[in-house]
Parts: structure tokens; sequence; C-alpha cells
């Protein structure tokens, strides 16, 4: 399998409370030691996660036969047909619901966060975020039908990280300027958790079926 087609999938793991979490890092005290925090957590949560997920989808794949990923009858397709309608239904509920739906109050704690405070949310972010599980299941699932390993998901992961640290890459690039805007970004998610999350379905739901 072309590891190439995966890559896309990384951008979709960082969108949402998990971006959230590193701009907020970035516009913290001790930005640039929190933020590597949050760093190594987040590159050992994917990696991991993405370790144990391909495992899955060996082993069911050993079972039954996921098919050419090319093949719309294919089981492997008709998994991600699956994953397709539970995140189509996920945007409609957070359009029905998008009055009264407010970022996770953790957020709001992060300010005062330390490295090690911010290692274990990287952690969480990862693998226990819904969506960031269905994404490394969907990789899984890619390389299976693929025959490919894990070493081929190596640069989804590298991708993952440093969406991961463009928050604070940008930082360090422009000093006092992003961090400014960074505050406005922050503010704006807040405010707009519900369209964040309806984005991110739909960016997920167009990089299954293309």
């Amino acid at each position: 399998m072309d590891g190439l087609r995966i890559l896309p999938l990384a951008i979709t793991m960082m969108v949402g409370p998990q971006i959230m979490s590193a701009i907020i890092f970035v516009t913290a005290p001790k930005a640039v030691r929190v933020s590597l925090g949050f760093l190594t957590g987040v590159a050992i949560a994917t990696t991991a996660g993405v370790a144990v997920m391909t495992g899955i989808a060996a082993a069911f794949g050993n079972a039954v036969d996921l098919g050419d990923s090319s093949e719309n009858g294919s089981v492997g397709r008709i998994i991600q047909y699956a994953l397709v309608a539970l995140l189509a239904a996920a945007a409609l509920k957070n359009w029905i619901r998008r009055e009264s739906i407010e970022p996770p109050k953790w957020l709001g704690r992060l300010m005062g966060a330390d490295p090690g405070k911010a290692f274990k949310i990287g952690l969480l972010v990862i693998l226990l975020m819904p969506s960031d599980i269905v994404i490394m299941l969907t990789v899984g699932v890619h390389l299976e039908q693929g025959g490919g390993s894990f070493a081929e998901a190596l640069p989804f992961i590298a991708l993952t990280i440093l969406v991961a640290a463009l928050p604070l890459l940008v930082r360090l690039s422009f000093a006092g300027h992003a961090e400014a805007a960074m505050r406005r970004i922050r503010d704006w998610t807040n405010t707009h958790s519900w369209l964040v999350s309806i984005i991110v379905c739909v960016i997920f739901i167009v990089l299954i079926l293309v």
C-alpha cells in the first residue's frame, strides 16, 4: 500500500480539542517546556495507538478477508462506510445542538499546567478521543488491506506530531505577535467548538471516501 494515502488523516488527528490544547499551552507561562511535554505525550500516544490499531486490524484481517481497498464491496470498505455513517451522524448532532455545545471544561484548566500535566494531556487527547481512535483504526485497516507494515505508518505519526507542534513553531518564529494571534484563535474556537467538530467530521469523511 502507498503510505501517502494515510498522510492526510494526520491533519484530522489534531483538529479539535487536540490543537486547542496545543494553542493554550503556547499562551501559558513557561510555554516552551509545557508544549514540549505535550508533544512528547502526543508522540507516544500516537505511536502506541497506531501500533495497537494496526495489530487489531491485522488480527481481524487474519480472521476475515478485508479484501482490496479498491473493491467497494470488500469488508474493509464496508467498515469504512460504517465509520462514515457514524461521522455523518456526529456532524448532524453537533449542528442540531450547536447553540448549547460548549468546549470541554478541562480546556479552561490548562493555562496553569506544568510539563508533567501537559504530557498527560498529550496522551489523553489522543488515546481517549473517539475521533482519533477511529482515525488510527482506519490507518490500521488501510495498512492491512494494502499488505503494508507498521513502518508505513511512520510518516503519518511524524506528520501528526508536526501538526501538534505548529503552534509552538509559530510562537518561536514570530514571538509576541504569534502569542496574540494564538489567543484570538483560542477564543474563537472556544465559542465555535461545534463548528470545529463538524469540520473535523466532514474532513474525515472526505479522506475516507477518496
